[in-house]
């Protein structure tokens, strides 16, 4: 009995769930999600393919926990690089600076799981969770912004809820545009030209 109990429960695994899971990220980020094989996972997550179906399920399971995992990662991230600084003016430069930089990272396919990957993708459970993550992200910046009125930095009349909306626009152009190719140092210095775009300029100090 003792012996027909040990061998139920089996070998420990042989790999890391979450690092396994940041692995298929690369994957489905270099191969969009209709162009990943089980096969392309199996090698790209170093997992064998029992262990594959048995920890993390089919295609479609496995991106959607890939989804979140990015998601968790990269949303510490950029909350970190929004609510760090002390001006709303480099808060948004350091929240559109993460975006390139997330984009352009060394040794990953350029663009973003979300802005580039995930909206190709015909699942409503997907579709969901991106436009559920892309209302949060939207909803920090807006907050941001308020904290600003608060201070006094940008006007009480500001529009937080629309200027919200299109930070996010201007940030997902310039993952686009990393995926096309554009280099990060133009995006960098994109990234903060654009914030004039949504901030009023700062008031001038008096003569």
């Amino acid at each position: 009995m003792l012996q027909n109990a040990t061998r139920s429960r089996g070998r420990p695994r042989s790999f890391d769930e979450k690092q396994a899971l940041e692995k298929a990220i690369l994957v489905f980020r270099a191969k969009g999600y209709d162009g990943v094989t089980i096969d392309d996972l199996v090698a790209g997550m170093g997992v064998g393919r029992p262990s594959l179906y048995s920890v993390f399920g089919d295609k479609r399971t496995i991106f959607l926990r890939a989804l979140k995992t990015y998601a968790e990662a990269y949303g510490a991230l950029a909350a970190k690089a929004l609510f760090s600084p002390p001006t709303v003016r480099a808060s948004l430069v350091g929240f559109l600076r993460h975006a390139v930089e997330s984009a352009t990272a060394e040794g990953t396919a350029p663009g973003c799981l979300f802005a580039c990957v995930a909206p190709l993708v015909d699942d409503a459970e997907v579709r969901q969770f991106v436009q559920d993550v892309a209302a949060a992200s939207a909803a920090q910046v807006e907050r941001r912004f308020q904290d600003g009125m608060v201070t006094g930095e940008v006007p009480p009349d500001f529009p937080a809820s629309a200027r919200a909306i299109q930070v996010m626009d201007l940030a997902r152009g310039l993952v686009m545009r990393a995926q096309m190719g554009t280099p990060r140092k133009t995006l960098l210095k994109d990234a903060e030209d654009a914030v004039g775009l949504v901030l009023p300029p700062s008031p001038k100090p008096a003569a």
